[in-house]
């Protein structure tokens, strides 16, 4: 259940507390609280040894992420930032799903599932085409969740030439809008 909320924020009942998650766009008040949940995940969880510093896009998500056809977005949960998905426009009608990060307490609650819908929802009212994205072949539980959800594994030749390839990625999912 969700229900329209100030300034194109949703809300969507969590389903492990009666307590409302919000999805809204990225506020430069939200940086801080997004790099606490982003960089421990990646070193911690994926193992990826990298730093803040080393994410130009982490340091300036407004001029990375909030232009063109693009957007970042953050999942508001009782306890603060719970999640986040951004949108990276690539040009040609395609853009680069990039930093989706949910927080342990918010895995299997339907977090993850409202911050796709609302980036697909974003990039279909934009006219984007496609969605790609880049991922590792460890994260088997990320691959069925984007299958799941409409995307299908692509080559590495088929990638948009202007797609951001991160050195980690080594699997690729697309999704027709």
């Amino acid at each position: 259940m969700t229900s329209d909320g100030p300034a194109g924020t949703k809300f969507a009942m969590n389903a492990s507390s009666a307590n409302p998650t919000a999805i809204r766009p990225f506020m430069p008040g939200d940086a801080e609280s997004v790099a606490r949940l982003i960089v421990p995940i990646q070193r911690e969880e994926f193992g990826i040894t990298i730093t803040y510093e080393e994410q130009p896009d982490l340091r300036d998500i407004p001029a990375f992420y909030q232009r063109g056809a693009g957007g970042f977005w953050v999942a508001i949960g009782p306890g603060g930032v719970a999640g986040t998905i951004g949108l990276y426009d690539i040009g040609e009608g395609d853009a680069a799903l990039r930093k989706m990060f949910v927080a342990a307490a918010h895995r299997g609650d339907g977090t993850a599932r409202r911050l796709l819908d609302h980036l697909v929802a974003h990039a279909r009212q934009q006219g984007l085409r496609r969605i790609v994205l880049g991922t590792t072949d460890r994260f088997l539980a990320a691959h069925r969740f984007y299958e799941k959800n409409g995307f299908a594994e692509i080559a590495p030749e088929d990638l948009p030439a202007a797609f951001p390839r991160l050195a980690v990625d080594s699997k690729f999912y697309r999704l027709a809008l």
